[in-house]
C-alpha cells in the first residue's frame, strides 16, 4: 500500500494554504456571502438557482416530470449559478440558502415567497405541493421517504468521498480510494438487491425515491458520473442498472438532464429555462458562455 508522507495533526487546525484539488478556490472553512449580487427573477412563481450537477439535475427532473403529468403551476425558470466562479456566494443566494450550495428554489406563489435549499428537501416540498411523486397512503408514504433520506445520507460517501478521492484530488491516496470505493460499493448492493424485487425504490410506482437516487447511482453505473463504471464493475449490478436505463429512457428525465448543463456535447445543454419552447427554440447562439 502507498503511503503519504508523515502528517501530524495540530493541536488547533488552521487554514493557512489551500488544499489543491479541482475545487480548492471555492473550498473556505467559513459561511456566508463574499460579494454582493442579486438573483435574477423571471416570470414564473417557481424561481430555480442551479447548476446540471447530480443535486441539481434532481430537481430539474422532478419539475420536467410535474410538466409531464399537466401540472402547469410547476412551470418555472431555472437560472444558472456557475459554482466554479464562486457565484453561490453572492449577497443574493445566500439569503435563499446560507449553506451556499445549489439548487436553492423560491416558490413566489406564496405570500411571503418561500425559499427552499437541500435537494431533498425541495423534491419533498414540490412533491407535497402539486400532490405527485409521493404516494399518500401511510405506508408506501413512508417507504417513500426511507428511500429518499437514504439518499440524502448516502450520497455525500459516493460523491465527498469516493468522487473527491477518484476524480478531484490532487494525488491518489490508496487508503481514501480503497475506504469509499468499499462504501461505494456496498450501496451499489444495496440498491441491487432492493431492485431485484422491485421495479421501483418504493414498489410499482415511480417516486421522488427514483428521481433523487438516479442522477448519483443511476449514472454512476451507467458512467456518467466519474466516469468509474469499468473501475466499479458497474455491470454486475444488473438489477440497478436495468432500473437506471428505464429511468434514463423516460422524456421528462432527458429534459431535465439538460436544463443547467454547460458541459458534455453541445446538444445537451440548456444553459438556462424559462418556457418548455426553450428545448425546441435552443440554437448554439443562444447558449450562455461556458464556465
Amino acid at each position: 500500500m502507498s503511503h503519504t508522507p508523515d502528517y501530524t495533526t495540530p493541536d488547533v487546525w488552521s487554514w493557512n494554504a489551500q488544499s489543491g484539488g479541482t475545487w480548492t478556490s471555492i473550498n473556505r472553512p467559513v459561511a456566508g456571502a463574499t460579494h454582493e449580487k442579486e438573483l435574477p427573477v423571471g416570470k414564473h412563481p417557481l424561481q430555480l438557482y442551479s447548476l446540471a450537477t447530480p443535486n441539481g439535475v434532481k430537481v430539474t427532473i422532478m419539475l420536467e416530470e410535474l410538466l409531464a403529468r399537466g401540472v402547469r403551476e410547476a412551470e418555472y425558470d431555472a437560472h444558472l449559478i456557475r459554482i466554479v466562479e464562486g457565484e453561490q456566494f453572492g449577497s443574493g443566494f445566500v439569503e435563499i440558502n446560507p449553506n451556499s450550495k445549489i439548487p436553492a428554489l423560491v416558490d413566489y406563489s406564496t405570500e411571503p415567497p418561500t425559499p427552499v435549499f437541500e435537494s431533498g428537501s425541495i423534491l419533498l416540498y414540490l412533491a407535497e405541493k402539486f400532490g405527485e411523486f409521493l404516494p399518500r397512503e401511510p405506508a408506501m408514504r413512508t417507504r417513500t421517504l426511507n428511500w429518499l433520506f437514504w439518499q440524502m445520507g448516502s450520497a455525500p460517501y459516493l460523491g465527498g468521498g469516493f468522487g473527491h478521492f477518484y476524480v478531484y484530488a490532487p494525488f491518489k491516496i490508496e487508503y481514501c480510494i480503497d475506504r469509499f470505493t468499499m462504501e461505494t460499493k456496498r450501496q451499489l448492493d444495496v440498491l441491487d438487491r432492493h431492485l431485484a424485487t422491485n421495479e421501483f425504490m418504493a414498489g410499482d410506482e415511480y417516486t421522488i425515491a427514483d428521481i433523487a437516487i438516479w442522477p448519483w447511482y443511476g449514472c454512476l453505473v451507467l458512467g456518467t458520473v466519474y466516469e468509474a463504471a469499468e473501475f466499479l464493475d458497474a455491470g454486475s449490478y444488473t438489477h440497478l442498472k436495468a432500473w437506471a436505463e428505464r429511468i434514463r429512457g423516460r422524456d421528462a428525465v432527458q429534459r431535465g438532464r439538460m436544463v443547467n448543463r454547460t458541459y458534455g456535447s453541445p446538444d445537451s445543454q440548456l444553459h438556462e429555462r424559462h418556457a418548455a419552447s426553450d428545448f425546441d427554440t435552443r440554437t448554439q447562439d443562444k447558449l450562455l458562455p461556458e464556465a
